[in-house]
Formats: structure tokens, sequence, C-alpha cells
């Protein structure tokens, strides 16, 4: 067991002759900040949603296979509703990214702003159906959780896009 003190008292040694306690608690302190900032990235509350999906607009005009429908007004992507899915569930083989980039469209059967979560479905290679590439509300990519120009499916067990849903989160509330 000498052997293992005097390793243990000359790395100790070193260590304390190239650093100094104040760059000590200065890493400490930053590494105390920086975990407890993480909670508040908008990477984790997107994954904490998803049980809790409201109930989409009473009235949900157009064609879900089309540009043109009200929900994919930000949309870069595949529609899953032409890749075997819907507009709110993946096609089979693929799973949901619970990392989301988010948009705000306006439904015109009632006038009102909705916040739509576009979660990528992920595991099977680009469906090719219906391309969409609208970007109304898109952010630059410094702005990720409003950028739609990311792999989103960096969540999942696959990182392979295949196509977008479009989920309904709330109606959308004007600042006062």
């Amino acid at each position: 067991m000498k052997w293992f003190d005097h390793i243990t008292e000359s790395l100790s040694r070193k260590v304390a002759q190239s650093s100094s306690r104040r760059s000590f608690l200065s890493g400490f302190g930053t590494a105390l900040i920086g975990g407890a900032a993480i909670p508040i990235l908008p990477v984790a509350r997107a994954a904490d949603n998803d049980s809790q999906q409201p109930a989409p607009p009473a009235e949900d005009p157009g064609d879900p296979t089309t540009c043109e429908y009200w929900r994919n007004c930000s949309i870069d992507g595949f529609l899953c509703s032409c890749c075997g899915g819907t507009k709110t569930s993946c096609p089979p083989g693929t799973e949901m990214s619970p990392i989301t980039w988010i948009g705000t469209c306006r439904n015109p059967a009632d006038g009102k702003d909705y916040i739509i979560s576009y979660n990528d479905c992920c595991g099977k290679t680009s469906c090719g159906n219906c391309f969409c590439n609208t970007n109304v509300g898109d952010r630059p990519t410094y702005r990720p959780h409003t950028a739609n120009d990311y792999n989103w499916c960096l969540g999942t067990s696959s990182a392979i896009y295949h196509c977008t849903v479009t989920l309904v989160l709330g109606i959308a509330t004007k600042k006062s």
C-alpha cells in the first residue's frame, strides 16, 4: 500500500502546484450554475408535455396532404399524412421525436392563432411524398426552438428523418 500512498501524494502535490483554490472554486461554481440551467432549456420542456395534448380546434378545415393546409404554415419537410401516417401520428415503423420546433398558425375556420408543434418521425429513410417548405415564422438557427432547419431526430433511437406531424399545443395569446 506504500506505493499507492506515494502515487497519490505525488499526484496531489502536482495538482496543488499547478492550480489554485480560486480556479477550483471558479470551475465548481460554473459547473453548479450550468447544471442548474439545464432544465430550463426548451428541449427539456418539449419532452414533458407528451401526455397533456390539448383538444384540437372544433373545426379543422382543409386537406392535411397539402402544403396549404393551415397547420402546415411553418413546416419544412415531408407530410406524414402522405407517408402512411396522419397529421398527428407517425407511420408504422417510425418514432416521434420528443424534440420539436414550434410555429403559430391561423385556423381559417375560427380566425384564432394556434401554437403548432412540428414533430419529426424518425427511423426510416425520407418519405419523398408531399414536401412542403412554407417557413412562416421561421427564425434563424441560433434560436433552435423556432427554427425548422435542424434534424430534430436526435432525440430518438435513430437520427434518420422520415416525415413531420403537426400537433396543436394550444391557442396563442397576444402579449399585452
